[in-house]
């Protein structure tokens, strides 16, 4: 029997749960049941009552109390559904709603949450056909249009879904969440302006609403307006202050702005909130990659895999640490599984080029390039990275346009390019300039690790930075140079953050230092504090911008002075690194605006060369080489990028114009032959007089270019190391010189070793000597015969000397330095 008592005890518990208060709500339906065990709306309201008091399974218990007496309850089933989402239970809770639905088909509110819980699963087929059998009842219910737009963003159909925003606006134009789905959906699509005019008329109906606030952040943010972006996002927290996505989106406007401190305290209080935001994780390593913390990178990408295994951003990040660790079947497997989850996602197609092109799959890696161009054509680098895996293959179709859009982007200040991917294309030296100034203010900065403290050693300390202590181009030349420099006037270290191949270089190197540190699974950040520990005076950085660089070393100002030198012909245009060394020829007095570092010049070539290279008497025949028995032989082993459509348009008439002659190149990858062959066909000559010379060490290698009459040099990059290597072994170099220090090397070399008179000043003269080479064999042997001379007497090979200009170099520097002074340009007097 029901009493007043029971009556009055159930409206005061409804009031209590009104008026939030869910454990006086308890405590009076507690006594009601006690009156009437079977009473279904007071299990009800327990349930409800338990679920806001966290209780989750005492709630789902009332529930399953009141189902028991009325199976058919549809509030009920939706009670016990609601609390099993909280309790993280989302496919219990289907199952729950699926009875709701089954007893009251057109229950919009469950419809709609069983289709979120089933996009959340990724079950977004089933969320779909779901809305739409509600569709099929209401189909002039503006709410159930904007739940179809929901899970068809969530499908990323993002037309549909701003459609079907359209369709809920059609049926109520004052509905603010059908405003903030379109802004959503628009944003998506990168109608920006559109997308923030869409989330300011959701915020004129409702200006607390939160994640309209949010959504205008994320749009400032791609628009790179991150003051605005950052105070929108405060907004949306002032009306929510637990909404951990508007934390999230402070910590990405932060790592775009390189504030890597603030980015990790924000992602903190996203994951705080809501520990289970896999977006947060990826940001943390973001942050960590930014900083090359791999192994913190790696663990954070891991930890938002463990939460949400179909987040696209994840894989690419686990992807691009899975790169610099050199685990390129890992890193594909990685973005291969980012794009099964998101095909057009440009970014993983960027990734994916890169991994393919450092594996020498330059066909495969120009084809995803030029997907995330097609994508995205403002992706970050990778117009220069299509470019220059289009040149590694030699297609060049289009090349021109290819050029001046990159140029163009360039000169618009966009980050269009690395800055070593643009030294083989017609790009200037105020070009170079500004792609490296803009490469650097891309990367983080850092406060200085030394800061003012004045060392006083026995001996100037050096150290060289370089991946290449191994048997690589950049060790064959400097080899001779870490071994003679003057052990009673200079200590000399190696930081080696490049792979050990057990070669006989890396043994001979690792002798030649006083202290050898292989750093390669140390960040930058430790390997500056290396340096730092180890008092360095100069630190040398051999790599510059080249591949396999890790600039962010001395990023951190490691050394009182840091000196490019050897590897990146041309200017890192960065505050921190102070000079650069090079000659007259690579940087003349005129060229001098165009370096941000002060310019030291060496007499001779900057370049240094070890007189100890060797050349194998174990000589290959022609036929071994592939050269016919007869016949003049011009060859070029430069890497085939560097080779263009003017150049080559030389070559074949210098083919066309000698009888039997051939051209013997470098054969770096079989596209890149095919396309040089059928390039060669166009131009009427016959593609079989193109030679491909296979991969050798380098003492064969030297050996075999006895069989090359002349090696004719490419522009606007020249040959350099290649150059020196031809020279060398005795074969003359014909250059032209070019307009920046790339284009100006070879010419540096020939002055070095006395052959000025192969140096042109333009293709016309380039292509007339080469023929005058090719009909003179008495002229051709005078040179040769003259090189041979020069050989063993000019400057260019003589490794001690030239040893004892660059130490000239690092005191003057050193002296400059304890005296107070700044860096200064200056030149080093020639000894002997």
């Amino acid at each position: 029997m029901t009493t007043d008592a029971d009556n009055k005890d159930f409206q005061r518990a409804l009031s209590a749960l009104q008026a939030g208060d869910a454990k006086d709500a308890e405590h009076l339906l507690k006594a009601v049941l006690r009156a009437q065990p079977k009473h279904v709306v007071a299990l009800n309201l327990l349930g409800v009552a338990l679920g806001r008091l966290g209780r989750n399974a005492e709630a789902i218990d009332s529930f399953d109390r009141a189902l028991n007496l009325a199976p058919g309850s549809v509030e009920s089933w939706f009670g016990r559904g609601m609390t099993l989402i909280a309790a993280g239970r989302r496919q219990d809770a289907i199952a729950s709603f699926d009875r709701a639905i089954a007893a009251k088909p057109d229950f919009a509110q469950v419809h709609l949450l069983r289709a979120k819980l089933l996009a959340d699963l990724g079950r977004h087929d089933d969320a779909l056909a779901g809305v739409d059998r509600l569709l099929a009842m209401a189909p002039n219910l503006a709410e159930v249009w904007l739940g179809r737009s929901n899970v068809l963003f969530e499908l990323r159909r993002y037309d549909e879904a701003l459609a079907a925003c359209e369709r809920a606006l059609a049926l109520k134009p004052n509905l603010a969440e059908a405003w903030h789905g379109r802004g959503n959906a628009l944003n998506e699509l990168k109608r920006y302006e559109e997308a923030l005019a869409a989330y300011d008329k959701a915020l004129a109906l409702n200006p607390g609403f939160a994640w309209a606030w949010h959504g205008r952040g994320n749009v400032l943010n791609e628009l790179k307006r991150y003051d605005e972006a950052l105070a929108a996002y405060d907004k949306a927290m002032a009306a929510m202050p637990d909404l951990a996505e508007s934390w999230l989106g402070r910590g990405n406007v932060f790592n775009e702005t390189k504030r890597y401190d603030e980015a990790f305290a924000a992602f903190d209080r996203a994951l705080a909130l809501r520990p289970d935001l896999a977006e947060a994780w990826v940001g943390r390593g973001n942050s960590y990659f930014a900083l090359r913390r791999h192994n913190d990178a790696l663990a954070a990408y891991d930890r938002a895999l463990a939460l949400n295994a179909r987040l696209a951003e994840a894989w690419i990040g686990r992807g691009n640490v899975l790169t610099d660790f050199r685990q390129y079947d890992d890193a594909l497997a990685a973005y291969d599984r980012a794009l099964a989850l998101r095909p057009n996602l440009a970014e993983a197609w960027f990734s994916r080029g890169n991994v393919l092109f450092e594996r020498r799959q330059y066909s495969e890696a120009f084809a995803d390039y030029d997907k995330a161009v097609q994508l995205k054509p403002g992706q970050n680098y990778a117009p220069g990275a299509r470019l220059s895996a289009k040149l590694s293959i030699c297609d060049w179709t289009g090349l021109a346009t290819d050029v001046a859009r990159l140029l163009a982007m360039l000169r618009e200040g966009a980050l269009s390019s690395v800055p070593f991917k643009i030294l083989a294309i017609d790009a200037s030296a105020a070009d170079q300039l500004q792609c490296a100034r803009r490469y650097v203010q891309d990367q983080p900065a850092f406060a200085p690790i030394w800061r003012g403290e004045v060392y006083s050693h026995d001996r100037l300390r050096i150290a060289y930075l370089s991946s290449d202590f191994h048997a690589h181009a950049t060790a064959y030349l400097a080899a001779g140079l870490f071994e003679r420099h003057d052990r009673a006037r200079f200590e000399v270290t190696a930081i080696s953050f490049g792979p050990d191949d057990k070669s006989a270089m890396r043994q001979r190197l690792m002798g030649a230092f006083d202290r050898f540190f292989d750093v390669q699974d140390i960040d930058d950040e430790e390997v500056a504090q290396l340096v730092r520990r180890l008092e360095i005076d100069i630190a040398v950085d051999l790599k510059g911008f080249t591949q396999c660089s890790r600039p962010g070393i001395c990023a951190r100002r490691a050394a009182p002075i840091q000196v490019n030198y050897l590897g990146y012909p041309g200017s890192m245009g960065a505050s921190y690194i102070d000079y650069v060394m090079a000659d007259a020829t690579v940087i003349p007095a005129d060229q001098r605006a165009f370096f941000t570092e002060q310019v030291v010049w060496l007499p001779g070539s900057y370049q240094i060369n070890d007189e100890r290279r060797q050349i194998s008497e174990k000589v290959p025949t022609r036929r071994d080489c592939g050269l016919p028995d007869t016949g003049f032989v011009f060859c070029c082993f430069n890497n085939v990028y560097k080779i263009t459509p003017a150049v080559f348009d030389i070559w074949m008439r210098l083919l066309g114009a000698t009888e039997n002659s051939v051209l013997w190149l470098f054969g770096s990858n079989p596209a890149a032959s095919e396309n040089l062959r059928r390039e060669a066909a166009k131009r009427g000559v016959s593609p079989q007089r193109l030679i491909f010379a296979g991969r050798a060490d380098l003492a064969d290698h030297l050996a075999r270019h006895r069989y090359a009459d002349l090696f004719l040099d490419t522009l606007p990059c020249n040959a350099h190391t290649t150059a020196s290597d031809a020279l060398w072994a005795g074969v003359p170099v014909l250059t032209c010189l070019g307009a920046t220090f790339a284009g100006r090397v070879a010419a540096s070399l020939l002055k070095a070793v006395g052959l000025d008179e192969l140096i042109t000043h333009s293709l016309q003269d380039y292509e007339a000597l080469a023929r005058r080479f090719a009909r003179d064999e008495t002229y051709l042997l005078a040179i040769k015969d003259l090189l041979a001379r020069n050989r063993t007497i000019c400057p260019l090979f003589n490794t001690e000397r030239a040893a004892r200009h660059i130490e000239a170099a690092y005191t003057t520097m050193w002296q400059r330095h304890q005296s107070g002074e700044g860096p200064q340009a200056f030149a080093v007097d020639r000894i002997g």
